[in-house]
């Protein structure tokens, strides 16, 4: 499922083909994806404006002139790709997506009034689409209750050691915790708490103490969280098995792995061995020599 970077890389992609331009024609080409699409989903979107796209955790946030939402929700293998008259355009990088290869998959198509088309296609309809008025937002079940954006002004240290006071659990489950902090998923708290040198395994009350006051390892692990972010939404996310930019082209980031699915080579570090453990179902890398 994609992570915070590979949904930012996306907002990044969409905004310059969406922001300020008006959908001239919407395709719903099935009435559901992992939910039904909203009553009148094509009506209520044709003619409206774009204000603004944007991003809360995991969620793609499409403010529109009428005064609704567009809530959308990758799932696992959602993926945005924009054309212009019919042309993807080609990535640096050189990848280029052969959208032929998964037509039968693309679900909705918004037309837009400049000339753009954005297509989202979605093999496993894990994904969906929801519209909510905006004066509603606060309370939409789906992001009431999110913490903290890693990468905003006010997640720091004394937040993060405030979230973990008298937490029992282990840093790594209350990282992937989406109330402690928004958008982080397995990949990138495994990388996070590498570059951070602390155990997955590690209770998570201990980068704090007893009254949340944050400690240095608070203070280290925030600095790493913001860096493994930064440097992969920069690389245009990870692409291990759906995720692709909009114009098609694949992230890169996953060349970059310090430890993530590296299990048994040596640590960058050290000559420690990377490990995998399992831990809430969910795989998990570390080096056991270099973080403690």
């Amino acid at each position: 499922m994609p992570e915070l970077p590979e949904v930012e890389t996306v907002r990044r992609g969409l905004a310059p083909a969406m922001e300020g331009v008006r959908f001239a024609k919407v395709e719903a080409r099935r009435r559901d994806l992992r939910w039904p699409l909203p009553k009148d989903f094509a009506k209520r979107l044709t003619g409206v404006t774009v204000a603004g796209v944007g991003r809360r955790a995991k969620y793609l946030l499409v403010d529109l002139s009428s005064g609704d939402v567009l809530i959308m929700h990758l799932g696992m293998s959602g993926s945005f790709r924009v054309s212009h008259r019919g042309v993807t355009a080609v990535a640096p990088a050189g990848y280029l997506y052969d959208a032929g290869e998964m037509a039968r998959h693309d679900h909705v198509v918004f037309h837009m009034s400049n000339g753009a088309v954005v297509t989202y296609n979605d093999p496993r309809r894990f994904g969906f689409m929801k519209l909510v008025p905006r004066a509603k937002i606060e309370r939409e079940p789906l992001l009431r209750g999110i913490g903290p954006e890693p990468l905003g002004n006010q997640f720091d240290a004394a937040m993060l050691a405030a979230a973990c006071t008298g937490k029992a659990t282990s840093l790594k489950a209350a990282l992937l915790d989406q109330k402690v902090v928004a958008g982080l998923g397995n990949i990138y708290v495994s990388e996070a708490l590498y570059r951070a040198h602390l155990s997955p395994k590690r209770r998570a009350s201990t980068i704090g103490d007893r009254t949340g006051k944050p400690n240095e390892r608070a203070v280290v692990l925030v600095d790493a969280i913001k860096a493994v972010l930064h440097d992969a939404i920069k690389a245009g996310g990870s692409s291990l098995r759906d995720h692709r930019q909009a114009d098609g082209s694949l992230g890169n980031f996953q060349h970059s792995f310090r430890v993530y699915d590296r299990e048994g080579e040596r640590c960058p570090n050290d000559k420690g061995k990377i490990k995998r453990i399992v831990q809430a179902g969910r795989s998990t890398f570390y080096c056991p020599a270099c973080q403690k």
